[in-house]
């Protein structure tokens, strides 16, 4: 048994937090403009760019040109040398961009959630749901904050973890934090204290491999 990761969501329908162990495929990178806010999680928010940076040029290069003592430049052609694929690469390419892949697993929760209402009734609740690979485990604050974590399929409910989580370092370091914009449509919550209290009560755990 073990946990994949976890994701925060806030009453806005944006992921707001993001955390994993032990995933066999990273998601990649968000692209510029995806829709992520900032200060999700520095593993999946998108690579600043330096436009100010030089950009290499091919004429430019002291081993494309030779200069003879009589003034005449001499060109010398290379060939173009092909990369060697790199497995760890490809095996991300193949993966969804996070802004993607956070937007897919909120849309699960509420399809799923809102079917659950809609076929036991308004007090049933939906904690959870089990696939052949995974189980999905549920937590939803009365301000409407989501909280789901991604678990291997023979791990029990980990509804009482995310409780845990809520009630423990999300209350200390992010409720009770003045620095940490919360419901700002624009800010995550991450931090490098809520991080590591959330690293050390997972870790701690007896499912946690």
């Amino acid at each position: 048994m073990t946990i994949y990761s976890l994701y925060i969501y806030d009453r806005h329908c944006a992921c707001v937090y993001y955390q994993d162990w032990h995933r066999t495929k990273q998601p990649k990178r968000a692209g510029e403009g995806g829709g992520i806010l900032n200060a999700v999680s520095q593993a999946v928010s998108p690579l600043a760019t330096d436009s100010t940076a030089p950009t290499p040029s091919a004429f430019s290069s002291p081993r494309n040109t030779l200069s003879s003592s009589s003034g005449l430049v001499v060109a010398v052609g290379e060939d173009p040398v092909t990369p060697l694929p790199n497995p760890a690469e490809h095996a991300r390419s193949n993966t969804l961009p996070f802004d993607e892949e956070a937007k897919l697993v909120y849309g699960v929760v509420l399809s799923l959630r809102n079917m659950v209402k809609k076929i036991s009734g308004r007090d049933e609740q939906f904690t959870s749901y089990r696939t052949s690979s995974y189980r999905l485990h549920l937590y939803e604050t009365v301000s409407g904050y989501k909280f789901v974590m991604l678990s291997d399929a023979a791990t029990d409910g980990l509804r009482f973890v995310l409780r845990q989580i809520y009630n423990g370092p999300f209350v200390e370091y992010v409720v009770r934090n003045p620095l940490v914009p919360m419901d700002s449509r624009s800010q995550g919550i991450d931090n490098d204290y809520f991080r590591a209290s959330i690293d050390r009560l997972v870790r701690g755990l007896s499912v946690f491999n």
